[in-house]
């Protein structure tokens, strides 16, 4: 076993190479336990308190062991973070040999192809001229780049719409067929994992891949020795994600778009395919209209009550078989024609299932409408048996890290979810405490007085409570909402007393632009307020003076209606378990500690965490989510905020 001691030492390597680094006892233990993990080629969930220093907790022992690494991050973001600073920083501190891969989805590189048949015929269908500029960009960029990764092209926003008139799906994909295959980006970006020790990927990669087999995963898991998941809380959903099915209107709307300027450059004198692909997409738009609203999810039951929806979704397949033998008899003309019959198939076939299967055992059927499409689901109820097959599948050691695991130290939702239970010897479970000083640093705040969180007027009311809080601290504040109308509903309060009370603090509304540019305008202003929902509470890091309050409108208990947690509620229930303490209840604990753990980021931060529900208080359940937050002194006074505030010389 590698001396794992001496590389955190005082005198050892990482502190030759890192500016301003510090022995940390949490962070020597925790790359000890992963260095015996590697070696036994076991299992280790490991929770790390926030300043642990999990990353090179778990790259040092795994580049000193050698072999092939997978690291799985949480998101793209990470990824590039990993690849570019972490794993170079210790791959040269330790004098690694190590060679290391960046591997994204191929929507993150340029296709040679779509970007070809774009510039020769697609300009019209670019929305913009600003749209028209991007495409310049892309094309200059795809000649001289050696990666094709979108990141490397800053000039073209990575939400732009020409992104997906030059990048390919796999759907639309021509694989081996294609004329640029040789020089395929995503092919190199496979070919360059495939030899690499370490392959850094994200969550939604490396299970699109588990399940089919697509991203170029499917060679590197059979040789690869260790998995490294960080930010693994996330892995229930990504994992729920791919483990089901799900087939969407805005696929075929695709499909429509592809196949008719495949039918103009392979089978121009073929007239009727071009009406079947226009009755194809009319009905697709129909049958997204037969369901009212948007951005709601329904359970089968629900959806089946309305006659629209059926008929609708017949209508769409009748529509979407013609189309099918249509291009089946054009396949040949094309690779392009023939790839879009073999994508109407395989959509027409998962939308059958999706109809006519009865309540699959241990799956739930449900629907979800956005403002352009809808989609068809399919989920499992439990991921645990499907994921435990890829544990036990051959020897690997396996790693699963993050801040936010467990229940006052209790892992057994987390295990339980993950099928990491099933072998009472499978998995070992460790927790190592942020090395932080909370109760000096930090103050939990719930203010007495306020309403139930189903009280009509709940939102007016905390943002009443919010007020002086904000004044004590002079803005510099995180506003997290458990729901998107709640955030919108906090903007337009906090606009209206900040205005009658002649506050001058900027107020940012997530949505006015990226998260990267918005933090970074947060972090320039420092007295802003910034009032986010889900895409805020995690992976966000604010050090010093600019963050010190965050506020949480209440409890993040995920909503009973989603269809999903209603069908996984019901199945613990009718088990004789109970959902709420055994599934609920861990869910919304491992949520609330992520967006707690935006407030202290550095051991010179200070900072007030304000939950505004008083059930943390009132409840019999309370005592356990406080519990698992960080060691913060507690109070239910304003005073006390104002004086903690007061007492801070540099918040005066």
């Amino acid at each position: 076993m590698p001396d794992i001691d001496f590389f955190f030492s005082a005198a050892g390597p990482l502190a030759g190479a890192v500016p301003g680094y510090s022995v940390r006892s949490q962070q020597l233990e925790m790359a000890q336990a992963i260095a015996e993990t590697i070696i036994a080629n076991s299992v280790l969930v490991a929770e790390a308190g926030t300043g642990t220093g999990k990353t090179f907790a778990y790259l040092v022992p795994a580049l000193l062991a050698g072999g092939k690494v997978i690291i799985s991050t949480g998101t793209k973001t990470l990824q590039d973070q990993l690849f570019n600073r972490d794993i170079p920083t210790v791959r040269t501190a330790l004098k690694a040999p190590a060679t290391v891969a960046l591997l994204k989805g191929r929507a993150n590189y340029v296709c040679h192809y779509h970007l070809e048949r774009t510039v020769q015929d697609g300009r019209p269908n670019l929305a913009s001229r600003e749209e028209v500029k991007y495409l310049k960009l892309i094309e200059r960029y795809a000649n001289v780049s050696k990666s094709g990764d979108k990141s490397g092209l800053s000039e073209v926003p990575e939400n732009a719409g020409v992104w997906q008139h030059v990048t390919s799906t796999r759907d639309n994909c021509l694989g081996s067929e294609c004329p640029h295959y040789k020089n395929c980006f995503v092919m190199e970006a496979r070919k360059q994992a495939l030899s690499a020790d370490v392959v850094v990927v994200n969550h939604h990669l490396f299970f699109a891949d588990v399940m089919l087999r697509d991203e170029g995963l499917a060679e590197l898991l059979p040789a690869c020795n260790t998995v490294v998941f960080d930010e693994a809380h996330q892995l229930p959903e990504t994992a729920s994600l791919f483990f089901g099915e799900s087939v969407s209107t805005s696929q075929l709307l695709e499909l429509a778009r592809d196949a008719e300027v495949e039918a103009l450059r392979g089978a121009k004198d073929f007239t009727p395919l071009p009406q079947a692909i226009m009755e194809m997409e009319k009905a697709a738009r129909d049958f997204r209209l037969t369901v009212e609203g948007e951005n709601s999810r329904m359970p089968l039951a629900a959806i089946m009550k309305n006659a629209k929806f059926g008929v609708g979704l017949d209508e769409l397949l009748k529509k979407l078989g013609a189309l099918v033998e249509l291009l089946e008899s054009q396949a040949e003309r094309s690779e392009g024609l023939e790839n879009c019959w073999q994508r109407a198939r395989e959509i027409a076939a998962s939308m059958k299932r999706w109809r006519d299967q009865a309540e699959t055992e241990g799956f739930v059927r449900w629907v979800e409408v956005f403002s352009q499409a809808l989609q068809l689901n399919a989920t499992p109820l439990s991921i645990a048996e499907i994921f435990n097959k890829q544990l036990s599948a051959s020897p690997r050691a396996w790693i699963f890290t993050s801040a936010t695991l467990s229940v006052k130290g209790d892992f057994s939702h987390y295990n339980s979810e993950m099928g990491l239970s099933i072998d009472p010897n499978a998995a070992r479970s460790a927790c190592w405490d942020s090395p932080f000083d909370f109760p000096n640093q930090a103050l939990l705040y719930v203010p007495a007085c306020l309403p139930e969180p189903n009280n009509l007027k709940y939102t007016e009311e905390v943002v009443k409570a919010a007020l002086p809080v904000l004044k004590a601290s002079g803005g510099r504040a995180f506003f997290l909402c458990t729901s998107l109308r709640a955030m919108q509903r906090v903007h337009e309060l906090l606009l209206e007393a900040f205005k009658r009370e002649q506050l001058d603090y900027p107020v940012l509304l997530q949505g006015q632009g990226s998260r990267s540019h918005m933090l970074e305008r947060f972090r320039k202003m420092g007295n802003a307020v910034l009032i986010g929902s889900q895409s805020f509470w995690e992976g966000v890091d604010v050090r010093g003076a600019a963050l010190s309050v965050v506020i949480i409108d209440k409890l993040p208990f995920a909503p009973p209606d989603d269809p999903v947690l209603a069908a996984r509620i019901d199945k613990i229930n009718k088990e004789g378990r109970n959902a709420f303490m055994e599934y609920q209840l861990p869910r919304a604990v491992i949520n609330l500690k992520q967006g707690a753990g935006r407030l202290i980021r550095d051991e010179t931060d200070r900072g007030v965490l304000m939950i505004c529900d008083s059930r943390l208080v009132t409840k019999p359940y309370g005592r356990k989510i406080w519990q698992s937050l960080p060691p913060m002194k507690r109070t239910r006074e304003l005073v006390e905020v104002e004086e903690f505030f007061a007492r801070i010389d540099e918040f005066v």
